[in-house]
């Protein structure tokens, strides 16, 4: 680098020297080569000094001949105009003068000085011209920012002259919100020597509509490197922006449209989402049919009905609403709403059109919210959907001043077809999932069976997944001899497939319990029903699409039944959990039954298992959902599901409600069954139970003994029924049963009748033939019983019968006491 303090002109005055600044400079020695290279030659010519020191001048700035020349001349002692080349491969003209020089040690060299002939100064008149008549906005601005130049598109934009606009700051000019952010820019510029580029949003003057632009501030760097100017150009980018914006509100519309499968819920977020970003004010209205599970069908003439679903707006309170959602709404023939949902097709307006105008005076109220919050424009949109029409969206601007464009209805277009895919998507499910709840209430008892062995409460919620339903069901069946089973069972898997396998199964249990079989058989021959059942479904050809779920068919139930007489319980599990004890003193546990397999599997044994439970005492079943799922898991549940039953039983009501709440989320995704029974005792004055000899002569006396108890009981008026039918089933235990033989009287709503022989064989019923002398007794019993059967032990059968008794005045309509009731009486 070359520093003037180190060398001195060998004539002259150091003050004609050239500024420095200003040149370029470069010391050459006697033989020609450069010994010095200065910043400003590096600037002119790009090459550093490192690589300039040391080769010959001549070669260094130029190769032809006409520029070596002009070097050896100005070497010479002569100035000269050149050609240099710059490192670039580009031509430089500069006028070249030599100065003679003298290092520190006295040897001669000369200074070389190289002027651009090109220097910074006013522009050419091209270079002006083109300037003021560019039509892009671009200002020039000095360093403490006031304008300098700007070109014809600025003072287009800005509605202002150049000559106005000198000497101003973009504060001067623009709105606040725009030009502090431009000006801030520009400072951030000077300081970073860097461009920059930002966007802004407003009015670049009053009359001017809201746009966007682009700005980019970049630095005007001088000769000599330093930044004294800034160059600011704006681009109008509002068609990009708004195209941006669409995307990002579309991207948005199927993020965040259709997040539930709920009707309402679904046309809340379409409104929702274009509010504030498209309209001021959006309502969403569907048909009403479609909330009744009626396939939509809108009305080609007239006006319609139709029901708010959603509606959102940009001033708090929704004040535009002339409905709330699900209210109903009235639209007038003459409505765009109408039309729009008789022909379809979708509509931009103006308040000022003839449609408006007629819809405002056919609708007073609906013309008062135009006029008090300044609707000017609004769209309505259809939401069809597979090609049915399920309502109409409408979106007024009333804040926002510039009025709806074709553009925007394109826009409403998308979100309405893209929010009615949804809305129709929740219906289906919404009307399937209903359809499917009706089936599995439909096979669920729908009210207890009457019966005296226990007091019974229950609960069903159904799943709230997309899943579907369960196959979650629950019983209580009334059994012989004042017994009564209670069930309840899981299929595994979701939808009507499960719903159906249920239903079957419960209908399985009822019929085979009237058999009165022990828990263990029942569950054994449920299991063969569940094995056979699945080996149909897999021969099923084609697999019906509507019945998805897994392939095979496997269910759990638990089977208990509770004898109020003996106070004892008997159960069996077919890998189900066990079912809550609750003795009358607060004490719970779970009753040890042995677990079983799940039915479906075929092959393995179920186990029984008998405990006692006093009178008053709680049994509490239920399905895996209420004590397992994301919350807790089976064993914590279990744990949660003691400490619930161990607080005061208030009413087996309330106890349902406190386990639901306590046990299950809001939302649970599993469908839940419980059944609460408090257990009630027979006492001994209601039990009569006799030996009898194997003899016919006893037949007599047992008819004796039943009058007698009756007359006890004051039930005179079966008197006659029921010694006929203990005088025919104690007559068929002597003649074809083995002894022991025992008659047993309950008293309940109905009078039981039950004879015990020790044989296995169990009596059927028969039309006896005209000359037969047997085979009428248990058809009398049959016509004279409300219900009779065979109860089977591993030691013998009973044979029972179940006689209606005449209600007391204060229990409502009498009941016969059987065909020859009135007779009687």
């Amino acid at each position: 680098m070359i520093d003037m303090r180190d060398a001195i002109p060998l004539d002259g005055d150091a003050d004609d020297l050239p500024d420095p600044t200003m040149s370029a400079t470069a010391v050459v020695d006697a033989r020609g080569v450069v010994t010095g290279w200065s910043e400003g030659a590096e600037r002119l010519l790009g090459y550093p000094s490192r690589a300039a020191i040391g080769r010959p001048a001549a070669r260094l700035l130029g190769t032809d001949r006409d520029t070596g020349g002009a070097v050896r001349a100005v070497l010479g002692g002569r100035s000269a105009t050149a050609s240099l080349r710059h490192r670039d491969g580009r031509r430089v003209a500069v006028r070249l003068r030599a100065f003679p020089w003298s290092d520190g040690e006295g040897r001669d060299q000369r200074l070389l000085v190289a002027t651009p002939t090109e220097l910074p100064g006013p522009p050419s008149a091209s270079a002006e011209a083109v300037f003021t008549q560019c039509r892009l906005p671009v200002m020039v601005f000095d360093a403490e920012l006031r304008a300098v130049r700007a070109s014809a598109g600025a003072e287009r934009d800005l509605g202002l002259s150049e000559r106005e606009l000198a000497g101003r700051r973009v504060t001067d000019v623009l709105p606040p919100h725009i030009c502090h952010k431009v000006e801030d820019g520009m400072r951030r510029v000077l300081d970073t020597q860097e461009t920059e580029q930002f966007h802004v949003r407003g009015r670049s003057r009053p009359d001017a509509p809201d746009r966007v632009w682009s700005i980019t501030v970049s630095p005007l760097r001088g000769p000599t490197g330093q930044v004294r100017h800034l160059e600011l150009s704006a681009l109008d980018v509002t068609e990009q922006h708004l195209a941006r914006e669409r995307l990002t509100l579309l991207n948005d519309v199927s993020a965040h449209i259709g997040s539930t499968l709920d009707v309402m819920r679904t046309a809340q977020e379409t409104a929702d989402v274009a509010v504030g970003r498209l309209a001021d004010f959006v309502t969403i209205d569907l048909l009403d049919s479609l909330f009744r599970g009626v396939e939509p069908k809108p009305s080609a003439t007239g006006g319609v009905t139709l029901r708010r679903a959603g509606q959102q707006s940009v001033l708090p309170g929704v004040p535009e609403a002339l409905a709330r959602p699900g209210d109903l709404d009235d639209y007038p023939e003459s409505s765009p709403p109408a039309r729009c949902l008789a022909t379809g097709r979708s509509s931009l307006h103006r308040t000022d059109d003839e449609a408006v105008r007629a819809w405002e005076a056919a609708d007073p109220g609906r013309a008062g919210v135009v006029r008090a919050f300044g609707v000017h424009s609004l769209m309505v949109v259809p939401l069809r959907a597979r090609g049915v029409i399920l309502g109409v969206a409408l979106l007024v601007r009333h804040r926002r001043e510039e009025p709806f464009t074709e553009d925007d209805l394109y826009l409403a277009e998308e979100i309405g077809a893209r929010a009615a895919v949804a809305v129709d998507n929740a219906r289906r499910y919404t009307l399937q999932r209903d359809t499917a709840l009706a089936l599995q209430r439909s096979l669920l008892p729908s009210r207890l069976a009457a019966q005296e062995a226990v007091e019974a409460a229950h609960r069903y919620l159904p799943a709230r997944t997309r899943a579907g339903l369960g196959g979650d069901w629950f019983d209580v069946i009334p059994l012989s001899g004042a017994r009564v089973a209670l069930v309840v069972g899981d299929v595994v898997g979701h939808g009507l497939r499960a719903s159906a396998t249920m239903g079957r199964l419960r209908t399985a249990v009822r019929a085979l319990a009237d058999v009165d079989l022990p828990p263990d058989e029942l569950l054994t021959q449920l299991d063969d029903l569940v094995t056979h059942g699945a080996a149909e479904e897999d021969t099923r050809v084609p697999h019906e699409p509507e019945l998805d779920g897994p392939t095979d068919l496997i269910a759990t139930c638990l089977y208990v039944v509770y004898d109020p007489v003996s106070r004892r319980c008997a159960a069996a599990t077919a890998g189900h959990p066990p079912p809550a004890v609750v003795t009358p003193d607060g004490a719970v546990d779970f009753a040890g039954i042995p677990p079983g397999p799940p039915l479906g599997l075929g092959g393995l044994p179920f186990e029984s298992h008998e405990w006692e439970l006093p009178s008053g005492g709680l049994l509490v079943l239920y399905t895996d959902g209420l004590v397992q799922g994301e919350e807790h898991d089976l064993g914590s549940g279990l744990a949660l599901l003691r400490r619930c039953l161990e607080r005061p039983v208030r009413s087996l009501e309330a106890a349902c409600d406190d386990l639901i709440r306590t046990l299950l989320p809001e939302q649970p995704l599993d469908d839940v069954a419980l059944l609460v029974a408090r257990t009630r005792a027979f006492d001994t004055e209601r039990v009569a139970t006799w030996e009898l000899p194997s003899d016919p002569a006893a037949v007599a006396d047992a008819r004796a003994k039943v009058q007698g108890r009756l007359a006890a009981w004051e039930l005179e008026d079966v008197a006659f029924t029921a010694e006929l039918v203990v005088s025919e089933l104690v007559t068929n235990a002597i003649r074809y049963g083995q002894p022991p033989v025992q008659l047993r009287l309950l008293r309940g709503h109905a009078l039981i009748c039950e004879v015990y022989d020790s044989s296995g064989t169990a009596p059927h019923l028969r039309r006896a033939r005209a000359f037969d002398e047997g085979g009428r007794g248990l058809l009398l019993v049959a016509q004279f019983a409300q219900r009779w059967g065979t109860r089977h032990r591993a030691d013998g059968k009973t044979i029972w019968a179940e006689i209606a008794l005449p209600s007391r005045p204060d229990e409502g309509a009498p009941v016969t006491a059987g065909p020859f009731g009135a007779l009687l009486r």
